[in-house]
């Protein structure tokens, strides 16, 4: 947090309140000089997004990724990317309903050293 606080020119967090002061949601958005499979040098990013189950399918999400591409296209930005994990069907649904497109898969592989 204390580098998303430090860098505003390229770190962004957005919340979703509820009346009352309850948050319902956030969104966590950077823009990245590199981002595999896109074709500009400086990319908005969607690094964390969610929003309470109860909450959901109300364009709560909608929103703050849509902020976050405003935001991303006042600082140059011309692409706009993200990530899900495999599996999580819900996460990729929502992203192609918003208009993002799936470029590729990728499996992390690790190995212990001894």
């Amino acid at each position: 947090m204390l580098d998303i606080y430090e860098h505003p020119d390229t770190q962004l967090v957005l919340v979703a309140e509820q009346g009352g002061g309850r948050l319902v949601g956030f969104l966590e958005a950077s823009i990245r000089p590199f981002v595999e499979d896109c074709h500009t040098d400086s990319v908005g990013y969607l690094e964390g997004w969610f929003v309470e189950p109860d909450f959901r399918r109300f364009g709560v999400g909608g929103d703050l990724v849509r902020s976050a591409e405003r935001w991303a296209r006042k600082k140059g930005c011309t692409e706009m990317a993200s990530d899900s994990e495999i599996g999580n069907d819900l996460s990729l649904k929502v992203h192609l309903k918003l208009g993002y497109e799936e470029t590729s898969r990728l499996v992390h592989l690790r190995k212990d050293l001894e």
